[in-house]
């Protein structure tokens, strides 16, 4: 850069991409921990007594996991990855592969409330759905996550 020149917003996001990316990686790992741990405590919850020591006890972790580690890690998430659709992808429309990856990106967010409501849910002491339920619930982030990253890395179309 010469003398007197100055960074605008794109540049400057251009020359740290690869911690951009590096960031959005390591918070996605963490997200995605949560949403495939937590439905399996909704497993352990349904079987819990409410007002049991293990009702308190899962009550506890559900909440601690949802407000320490999953929320955060989903909006740094979230804000590096605009970033990298911003430095990477300004004809966004032209890649079909990125609006279908974000397609499921949006589902995963909605995935995330769903499992912040039936948090809530079982601290009030109900039983919303079936064990069984929440061990298929269990397998949608990991099923998502395949068609993620493959649309990710592959970038098929």
């Amino acid at each position: 850069m010469l003398e007197g020149e100055t960074l605008n917003m794109f540049d400057l996001l251009s020359t740290y991409l690869n911690w951009i990316k590096a960031v959005h990686i390591i918070f996605v790992i963490f997200w995605m921990a949560g949403l495939l741990y937590l439905p399996r405590l909704f497993v352990y919850h349904y079987n819990a007594t409410p007002g049991s020591e293990l009702d308190t006890v899962l009550q506890t972790q559900e909440r601690k996991l949802l407000r320490i580690i999953m929320n955060p890690a989903m909006f740094v998430a979230l804000f590096t990855g605009l970033l990298l659709v911003y430095v990477r992808h300004a004809e966004f429309g032209e890649n079909w592969w990125l609006t279908i990856k974000l397609a499921f990106v949006f589902i995963l967010f909605g995935f995330h409330g769903f499992l912040s409501k039936t948090r809530k849910r079982f601290a009030a002491g109900e039983r919303p759905k079936s064990e069984k339920y929440f061990r298929v619930v269990n397998e949608i982030p990991a099923i998502l996550t395949i068609f993620i990253v493959i649309l990710a890395v592959v970038e098929p179309f």
